[in-house]
């Protein structure tokens, strides 16, 4: 508990900042919370909307309905709009980047270029 009390003072990627957690308690309403434990908050004439995210922040952590919601291309919350789950929907995977598992074209590439035999023109 301590612990992220610290985190939370001296590090941005854990949870919210101080001045997040200030202006989160003294002008933020609550909305909603999503599938991963993201809190969303908006001020009280709503010309300001945020996340706190449960754990690490990682954007691609909000779910597509949210997302319509935050950067307000809706002004409903998703509990009040129908959405249609599809086949063909995947599930959430989280961001590999910066990481060993991330995608590299250029691992691909050397795949590729091995394989790969230049023409050379007869002399």
């Amino acid at each position: 508990m301590l612990i992220n009390f610290f985190k939370s003072i001296f590090t941005w990627w854990n949870t919210q900042t101080v001045g997040t957690f200030l202006f989160t308690l003294f002008s933020g309403k609550l909305v909603g919370v999503d599938q991963f434990g993201n809190r969303y908050h908006r001020n009280k004439d709503d010309s300001k909307r945020w996340v706190i995210y449960n754990g690490d922040v990682d954007s691609s952590r909000i779910p597509p309905e949210w997302h319509l919601w935050i950067h307000k291309t809706s002004l409903s919350t998703p509990d009040k709009i129908k959405f249609e789950n599809h086949d063909w929907i995947k599930e959430h995977q989280r961001n590999y980047t910066g990481s060993k598992l991330a995608y590299s074209p250029s691992k691909s590439k050397k795949e590729k270029k091995d394989s790969y035999k230049k023409w050379q023109p007869e002399s």
